[in-house]
C-alpha cells in the first residue's frame, strides 16, 4: 500500500523511462497517467516508428489509446541526460551478455552529469536474480553517497505484438522493496527507505495501477524466479505454452492448440510434471540455504504445488493466450534471459554448495539456444 498521507510530497516530479516494450509502455502509460510525473521515455529500436505514429495500446484495463506517445520522446538515454531525475525506470530486459546495465544508463553514470546532477532513485522493472548488482557498484563509484535502487516484482499479461503495438489485458502489479546490497536478510524498512517506496507506490496507484511495498524484496524475487527457472525454461526449450501439459483436448466444435493429446497425456502426466515438481524443490533447498525460512514471509515448501497448480488453471482455460516472455524472445530471434533467471541460480547453488542438477541442465541447454541467436545460427534481432 502506498503512502496516502501528507508526509509523502505530491508535486509533479520527472520521470525516465528506459525501454518501449510491452511492459515499459503499460508502466509509461500508468506513471503519466497520474499526473504526478513527467515521463520521458528512451524507445531505443522503435523510436522512429513511434515518434512516427505513436504507440498503439489495446488494453482491457486502460482502454484503447491509438498513437499514444509520453511526455517525451528520445532515442538514446544520452539525449535525455539534459536534466535531473527523481526515478529513472530499467524496463529492458536484463540480457549480461549482451549489454550491462550501467553501459545503458552510462550518461547518468558518467561525468558530466554525475557532477551536475544528483544520481535519482533506479527502478528496476526487470525478470531475474542479481540484475541490481552491476548498477550498485556504478553509482555507488559515484562517490555521492548510498546509491538508491528500488527492485521489483512485475505481474502483467502484456505482449508488444508490433514494434508499436501493445496488448494488455485487465491486470497490472508492482511489488517493490529497497535493494540491500550483500543483504537479504534484513526484514524491515528505515524510515528513508519507506518514504521513497511510498512515494513511487503512491505514482503508480494515481494513475491505476497496484503497488504493494514489501519490507524483503529478494526472497520475493527469487518465488517467481521458481516459476520462470521451471514453465520459462520448459517452454523455450520446447517451443510451447505451458498449456500443452495442462490444457484438455478441445471439444466437438472447438478448435484450439495447443493441448495435451490424449496418446501422450500419461507420460506427461507420470514424467514431465514430476520433473517439474523436482525442479521447484530444488529451488526450495537452495533458498532454505540461502536463509529463507518456510512460512509466508519467507519461502514456503507450499510453493512446490501452488505454482503447478496455479499454472495448470490458468493455462487449462483457452482464452489464455499469453506467452512467457523468454519464449516470445526465442521465437523472435532475440536473446533471452538465461543468465539472470537460470544463470544465476546455478551460481548461487555453486556459491552455497547446493546440488541443483536439473537447473544445471536447464542451463546447459538454455546456453546453447543462446548461443544460436549470439553466434548468428539463427537471426539475431538486437
Amino acid at each position: 500500500m502506498a503512502c496516502r498521507d501528507q508526509s509523502c510530497q505530491m508535486l509533479t516530479k520527472d520521470v525516465l523511462l528506459v525501454g518501449l516494450g510491452a511492459v515499459g509502455t503499460i508502466y509509461a502509460y500508468i506513471l503519466q497517467s497520474s499526473k504526478l510525473a513527467r515521463v520521458t521515455v528512451v524507445a531505443r529500436s522503435n523510436y522512429d516508428v513511434v515518434n512516427a505514429k505513436g504507440m498503439h495500446i489495446r488494453s482491457k484495463k486502460y482502454g484503447t489509446h491509438e498513437s499514444w506517445k509520453p511526455y517525451r520522446l528520445v532515442s538514446s538515454v544520452a539525449e535525455a541526460a539534459d536534466r535531473s531525475y527523481s526515478y529513472v525506470v530499467i524496463t529492458t530486459k536484463a540480457i549480461p551478455e549482451v549489454v550491462e546495465t550501467p553501459r545503458v544508463l552510462e550518461p547518468l553514470l558518467s561525468r558530466p552529469y554525475s557532477e551536475m546532477h544528483p544520481q535519482p532513485t533506479y527502478v528496476m522493472l526487470q525478470n531475474g536474480l542479481g540484475v541490481e548488482r552491476d548498477l550498485y557498484h556504478s553509482a555507488k563509484a559515484l562517490n555521492q553517497g548510498q546509491p538508491k535502487i528500488i527492485s521489483a516484482l512485475v505481474w502483467i499479461a502484456a505482449n508488444l505484438v508490433e514494434k508499436n503495438m501493445v496488448n494488455h489485458n485487465r491486470f497490472d502489479r508492482l511489488t517493490i522493496g529497497m535493494y540491500r546490497h550483500g543483504d537479504h536478510l534484513t526484514t524491515t524498512n528505515s524510515p528513508e527507505e519507506y518514504a521513497i517506496l511510498a512515494d513511487f507506490g503512491t505514482m503508480l496507484e494515481a494513475g491505476g495501477s497496484e503497488a504493494i511495498i514489501v519490507t524483503e524484496i529478494q526472497r520475493k524475487k527469487f518465488a517467481k524466479t521458481m516459476w520462470n527457472i521451471a514453465f520459462s525454461s520448459f517452454s523455450t526449450l520446447t517451443g510451447s505454452s505451458p498449456a500443452a501439459m495442462f490444457r484438455p483436448p478441445p471439444e466437438e466444435g472447438q478448435s484450439y492448440s495447443p493441448y495435451v493429446a490424449s496418446q501422450t497425456a500419461t507420460v506427461v502426466e507420470r514424467n514431465t510434471i514430476p520433473v517439474l515438481r523436482a525442479i521447484l524443490q530444488e529451488m526450495i533447498t537452495l533458498g532454505r540455504a540461502l536463509g529463507y525460512a518456510d512460512n509466508e514471509d519467507g519461502l514456503p515448501s507450499s510453493l512446490v504445488d501452488s505454482t503447478i497448480l496455479q499454472t495448470a488453471e490458468i493455462h487449462r482455460d483457452p482464452a489464455h493466450i499469453t506467452l512467457p516472455s523468454m519464449l516470445l524472445d526465442a521465437q523472435n530471434g532475440l536473446p533471452i534471459e538465461v543468465e539472470v533467471i537460470v544463470g544465476e541460480v546455478v551460481r548461487m547453488a555453486k556459491e552455497m554448495g547446493v546440488d541443483v542438477p536439473r537447473i544445471d541442465t536447464l542451463y546447459a541447454l538454455l546456453a546453447v539456444v543462446q548461443n544460436q541467436t549470439l553466434g548468428g545460427f539463427r537471426q539475431c534481432k538486437l
